[in-house]
C-alpha cells in the first residue's frame, strides 16, 4: 500500500513539473529566432513560440497515453493471476 501511494506522489509530481516546464522553455530554431529577432513586432515571435510549445505536447501525451494503458492492462493480468 505505501509503495503505490508513493507511486502515485511520484506521477503528479512529474505531471506538475512537466506541466510548468513549457511555461519557461522558450524555445525556437535558430532560423526562427534570426528572423523573429530582426523584426520590431514581438508579437509574432511570441506567436511562434506558442506553436512550437503546442506542437511539442503532443507526442508525450500519446507516450503517456500508451504508457498508461500498457501499466493498465499489466496490472489487471498481475490482479487476475
Amino acid at each position: 500500500m505505501k509503495l503505490k501511494m508513493k507511486s502515485s506522489r511520484l506521477i503528479i509530481l512529474l505531471l506538475i513539473i512537466a506541466l510548468l516546464i513549457p511555461g519557461i522553455a522558450d524555445a525556437q530554431c535558430a532560423m526562427c529566432r534570426a528572423v523573429l529577432q530582426s523584426e520590431a513586432n514581438q508579437s509574432a515571435a511570441k506567436g511562434i513560440n506558442d506553436g512550437i510549445l503546442y506542437l511539442m505536447v503532443f507526442p508525450y501525451l500519446l507516450v503517456g497515453g500508451v504508457g498508461y494503458f500498457v501499466y493498465r492492462s499489466r496490472r489487471k493480468k498481475k490482479n487476475e493471476a
